[in-house]
């Protein structure tokens, strides 16, 4: 264990834990148990072809949203479909999107990491938050992070490890705080972000088969997002410092020797580097201010907006993480003189791409699993009979809103897209809720509670085994189960309380957004 890592004592021999606490522990032990994750997705592999195949000819009464047409499911193991798979292996890895989103962003945060600038500011950082605040400033980082895509999952994920132990706190504590800002609370946000517009537009389409002259403004769940930070904000520290940090706390850190400097107070000519760090920043965030402002700038979408899906900001996020952590991070190592040449800059690049070796074997075969998942129609099928039986049961308002919130967490463990999801259940929810008197602006709310809530706990979502290597940097046998173990207190309090608030929410008659009312007509 790092010589930061307070040593807490262990519960003593034949201590009785919670059951809660036990139950976490068969969990983790089932979970680690699974195979190896980039073994488990060539499982599930499999089995998506072989499903597939056995479902081709039965015929479906449920009408795909996408193509108006009776649903098909594909077979994978077709002479065609195989050959179309193996013929798309190459470009469904190399377009694999969370691949480059990885590997641009470390690329410049390895830079500022291995120049010192990221250890500096940790320091500096920690003098002026109190210890016992880390967590909520963690965790509204995290949850103001998705205003930048998915920038979140690359950078404030790991740096919550390292912010935790550089505070003396089990960096375990910290990616899992961070992670639960990031993913499960998804759609909890004070700002407007690019998902605002693309929900919006499925929700509008959605609405329009039962009302073509109904519009939704994109910002039609802004009140209720910002008020939901607070929540998650809440329930994220009290989990954290309560639940999780007791629980990782008998497992011992594998910290690397250069971690335990961590602490030490910044020389002068450290210091001195990192306000010329922190000023090469600020000259970014300034002229990049300045290329936005004008009316005409090419960072705005057609519309003059620049939160918009459709404006090359949205579409530079990455690159311009990349860009903000590499130039301070140049700028702080030859300051202080951790950067002599430019052998020291290429090296840092290096050594943080040896340690993204494990995901890219992960990705490739997630990416593979994706594709046949997708083609296969699976999915969408499983989707659509869920919400047919929902409507079937023709429930009370305040019940049915539950239904789909319910309906949406379990279909997220299967499509981890917000996007795609809310593609396939938009013209199912909207009307449906429409026709019993819900406006479309709650029916998108409630989606959005049940799309955040189980990010955290299923490894098919695309980002999640980095959060396990994340782990394994610090302690060598997280596994998936460790992981999911962590996280489940989290998903299943804000999947409870999150539901809960939206209900009193409604009943209390607050705005949920822009022109957001809460019945239809």
């Amino acid at each position: 264990m790092s010589s930061n890592q307070p040593e807490l004592p262990s519960p003593a021999p034949g201590a009785r834990r919670g059951r809660a606490a036990r139950a976490l522990d068969a969990l983790e032990r089932a979970g680690n148990r699974l195979p190896d994750p980039a073994v488990l997705f060539v499982l599930l592999a499999a089995v998506v072809m072989v499903v597939s195949a056995a479902l081709a000819p039965l015929q479906f009464s449920e009408i795909d949203p996408r193509t108006k047409q009776p649903l098909q499911v594909q077979s994978q193991l077709s002479g065609k479909a195989i050959t179309e798979f193996l013929s798309s292996m190459v470009p469904t890895f190399t377009g694999f999107h969370p691949l480059g989103v990885v590997l641009v962003a470390l690329l410049g945060v390895g830079i500022a990491e291995h120049s010192g600038f990221i250890n500096a500011g940790l320091k500096k950082l920690l003098t002026i938050t109190p210890r016992a605040l880390l967590t909520p400033m963690l965790i509204l980082v995290a949850i103001v992070s998705h205003t930048a895509a998915d920038a979140g999952y690359v950078l404030v994920i790991p740096l919550g490890a390292v912010i935790f132990q550089a505070a003396g706190r089990h960096p375990l504590a910290g990616i899992s705080a961070a992670f639960a800002g990031v993913a499960g609370g998804f759609s909890a946000n004070f700002i407007p972000s690019s998902l605002d517009p693309l929900l919006q537009g499925l929700t509008q389409a959605g609405a329009g088969i039962l009302d073509p002259k109904r519009t939704v403004n994109p910002l039609c769940n802004w009140f209720f997002c910002s008020a939901s930070s607070l929540l998650i904000i809440g329930l994220g520290w009290y989990i954290t410092d309560r639940v999780i940090e007791p629980r990782v706390a008998r497992m011992p850190v594998d910290a690397a020797p250069e971690q335990d400097r961590r602490m030490a107070d910044l020389t002068p000519r450290e210091a001195r580097a990192l306000w010329a760090g922190l000023g090469a920043m600020a000259l970014c965030v300034a002229l990049l201010v300045a290329a936005c402002a004008p009316p005409s700038s090419p960072l705005r979408a057609p519309t003059g907006q620049l939160t918009v899906s459709a404006a090359p900001l949205m579409s530079a996020i990455v690159p311009l993480i990349f860009l903000f952590f590499l130039v301070p991070g140049l700028v702080y190592g030859y300051a202080s003189g951790t950067f002599t040449s430019h052998r020291d800059v290429i090296g840092g690049m290096s050594k943080t791409m040896s340690t993204m070796a494990y995901y890219l074997v992960m990705a490739f075969f997630a990416a593979q699993f994706i594709y046949l998942f997708n083609k296969s129609n699976l999915g969408a099928l499983l989707a659509l009979k869920g919400a047919a039986g929902l409507q079937a049961l023709a429930l009370p308002s305040t019940v049915t809103i539950v239904g789909i919130i319910l309906l949406t967490a379990t279909v997220n463990l299967l499509i981890g897209s917000a996007s795609a999801k809310w593609a396939l259940l938009a013209p199912i929810f909207v009307p449906m809720l429409m026709s019993l008197g819900i406006s479309p602006e709650l029916t998108q709310a409630a989606y959005r509670v049940g799309d955040s809530t189980t990010n955290i706990i299923t490894p098919l979502m695309v980002y999640f085994p980095l959060v396990v290597v994340f782990c394994q940097r610090y302690v060598k046998s997280t596994g998936i189960g460790t992981l999911m173990a962590l996280m489940i207190p989290y998903s299943i309090t804000f999947l409870v309380a999150w539901s809960l608030f939206l209900l009193a929410y409604w009943q209390l008659g607050l705005p949920l957004g822009l022109d957001a009312p809460y019945t239809y007509p």
